[in-house]
């Protein structure tokens, strides 16, 4: 019986194209899914939209001397052609500056506010004085507290995946200016979280969500074990959905509140549209809610939004939120800023007509578990070896030879031998086989299922070999070809949420809109007949080209054009910085100093602790150089202190000092020693 599914991808920020790692975390997979229940007669909402209001958004637009909604209108446009033109199915894509998102979500925040769900606060916050602004997530760069990452941002540290807010950062420095903020007071909402805590460990932990991959049910078990805490549902900003209660004037809803309700919105828009009553997509609870995103969205998916569809009390929660891991490119992190990636418009121009190339290569090679490494020499092989020369080599010889044969004429089988029907019992097989996959949200196997139901029509024919049979005996050669021909026909059909434009061709070849019964995807698994006896098909056309050596090489020559071009970048002498006055300079107390002990800070990749005989006393002091020096290489070691910078605390340490350290040529970190022949005494100041 047909079944309801809202599927939604995560919103995509409108500050950038999209890249390969969006494909492979979120899109593909999710186009994949909604495509599958379509073609099994389901009820299906697939459901997406820009994401406008992030702060990468304003920082993108002060980059660039813009507005923000001169940034969201170009990428926006941008992101909704490339995902039309790669062939993502979406029911509704929509964004988030739309009236109907703006009024949804400041219907959904009213609704919690007179439910008295929110907490009120006056806390102190990270302020910029110079930008004359409090700073706000991305607004803010500092030490991880966790991990000790020195670049994390003020919501979440990228290199373990912490979220915290921007106060809990070590050394925050504000991404406006540079400048160390100061912390002043403001009023802000909260949704108590704590509250939601028992719900939340009952409906995750105790309850049946267990078939959760592995790496979203961790990270949700260990934010509950850690103990939730309130967070903040308003910020203080000037580009977002103004908080609609008195007393909240110059505030926004937060983006991580905003933005999940798109999807809501994104829904009431679709069915608007196609006269559907969008609650039934929402509230009903014969509704499948599933949500596919990256594993950056985890947190906000499993724990924070079904806690505040909870609180609202009326909504379906999500039956599952699969979310795959990283995609690197050619061996490093996709990075934006450094142009690492390649780019889904790029690739449009550049591979026109070879959407399925990319969605079969990122399925093939998809993250489901780990972080997994595109390379354009596995693109390659993938298409050449697999898409060419198994899928495309069996259609066209089953093409080519039904033509010469027959006139494109589909054969009357005479006596199927015990072969014939191994064979069409195979491929009878292949829908629950690929259909298990999928329900299991392994795109990966199911992608290489439907690759094996190719292998099997290149193996039968190639035992079978009609091209000698039809010498010597026509009627068997009759059969052969009839069974290679149904096997094509599911090929077309089973191929459709991989390969939907290969889908389409193949269907045009075969023509399958001319048959007097639809074929669906329950029609592979209950009868051998698909194409029946008689049927006309078309000429042979070919499903997939070799892609060259050349084409390749042309993509790895843009690689490396990024990679010399952030080198030169990193290695360009910085600007000199604004003149200081001779007294400025007077004011820093400069001593040679010797380490005398060292070592490595628990549970940080970058911080040693150091006991520096500086003349003057022994004191600690700690340095970020842990990934250049161990601690016992830089025992006895005399260096440069600056002794009168104030103290401060990293990871509960007092560093009394700082030691002066430059790089090298290739980056590398080096000390700012003394100019000396020989040793000079500890507490010589340096002038």
């Amino acid at each position: 019986m047909p079944k309801r599914y809202t599927i939604t991808a995560a919103l995509p920020y409108t500050n950038g194209p999209i890249h390969i790692g969006h494909l492979a975390g979120v899109y593909v997979p999710a186009d994949i899914y909604a495509r599958y229940l379509r073609l099994k007669g389901n009820d299906v909402a697939f459901i997406c939209g820009s994401d406008e209001h992030g702060v990468p958004i304003t920082i993108k637009a002060k980059k660039e001397g813009v507005t923000p909604q001169d940034i969201v209108d170009k990428y926006h446009a941008i992101i909704k052609s490339s995902f039309e033109e790669f062939g993502i199915s979406f029911d509704n894509y929509s964004r988030t500056t739309s009236k109907i998102h703006h009024k949804t979500a400041s219907e959904f925040f009213k609704t919690l506010y007179e439910k008295h769900e929110f907490v009120e606060e006056v806390s102190e916050q990270l302020y910029d004085a110079e930008a004359k602004q409090f700073l706000a997530d991305r607004f803010v760069i500092g030490t991880c507290p966790k991990c000790g990452y020195e670049e994390a941002y003020g919501d979440q540290c990228e290199n373990c995946g912490t979220s915290h807010n921007a106060t809990d950062l070590i050394n925050p420095k504000s991404a406006i200016t540079g400048n160390t903020p100061t912390l002043k007071e403001t009023k802000h909402w909260f949704l108590p979280l704590n509250k939601y805590q028992d719900f939340l460990q009952e409906w995750i932990l105790k309850g049946h969500k267990k078939d959760w991959k592995p790496n979203v049910y961790g990270q949700v078990k260990s934010w509950i074990d850690d103990g939730l805490r309130p967070r903040a549902v308003t910020r203080d900003l000037d580009w977002g959905i103004p908080v609609p209660i008195e007393g909240a004037e110059g505030k926004v809803l937060y983006v991580w509140f905003d933005a999940p309700i798109g999807y809501i919105s994104s829904t009431k828009e679709w069915a608007e549209r196609e006269g559907k009553n969008w609650e039934d997509y929402w509230k009903n609870k014969d509704t499948t809610l599933i949500h596919f995103i990256g594993k950056d969205n985890i947190v906000f998916h499993c724990i924070i939004f079904p806690a505040m569809l909870k609180a609202e009390g009326s909504y379906i929660l999500p039956e599952n939120v699969p979310a795959n891991e990283f995609l690197n490119l050619e061996g490093n992190k996709l990075s934006t800023s450094k142009n690492w990636a390649v780019w889904l418009p790029d690739y449009l121009k550049e591979f026109p007509n070879q959407q399925d190339v990319l969605r079969y290569a990122l399925t093939a090679n998809a993250p489901e578990t780990k972080d997994n490494d595109f390379t354009w020499k596995d693109f390659q092989a993938r298409n050449n070896n697999e898409l060419v020369a198994i899928f495309g080599n069996f259609i066209n010889r089953v093409v080519v030879l039904t033509n010469k044969y027959y006139n494109g004429v589909v054969p009357e089988p005479s006596k199927f031998s015990e072969t014939d029907n191994a064979a069409l019992n195979e491929m009878k097989a292949y829908p629950a086989v690929i259909s298990s996959a999928i329900e299991r949200f392994r795109f990966r196997e199911a992608s290489q299922e439907l690759m094996n139901l190719a292998r099997l029509g290149n193996k039968y024919l190639a035992d079978e070999e009609p091209w000698k049979t039809v010498k010597t005996d026509e009627e068997r050669t009759k059969t052969i070809m009839y069974v290679a021909l149904q096997i094509a026909s599911a090929l077309s059909i089973l191929s459709e949420p991989f390969l939907p434009f290969t889908s389409k061709k193949l269907k045009g070849i075969l023509k399958s809109s001319e048959l007097k019964t639809e074929l669906t995807w329950d029609a592979v698994e209950a009868n051998n007949v698909l194409l029946p006896a008689h049927h006309t098909i078309g000429k042979a056309e070919l499903l997939f080209t070799k892609i060259e050596d050349s084409a390749i090489q042309l993509q790895l020559d843009k690689l490396e054009a990024s990679k010399k071009a952030n080198e030169a970048a990193q290695s360009t002498v910085e600007p000199q910085k604004a003149q200081i006055n001779f007294d400025d300079f007077t004011k820093l107390d400069l001593r040679v100093g010797t380490i005398l002990e060292a070592e490595k800070m628990p549970k940080t990749k970058k911080l040693l602790v150091l006991k520096v005989d500086t003349g003057i006393d022994v004191r600690t002091i700690v340095s970020g150089i842990a990934e250049t020096f161990s601690a016992e290489e830089v025992v006895g070691k005399q260096v440069t202190v600056l002794v009168n910078l104030a103290p401060r605390k990293l990871r509960g340490v007092e560093s009394q000092g700082m030691i002066l350290m430059t790089e090298d040529e290739q980056g590398k970190l080096v000390f700012v020693n003394p100019d000396k022949a020989d040793q000079v005494a500890n507490g010589l100041k340096i002038s």
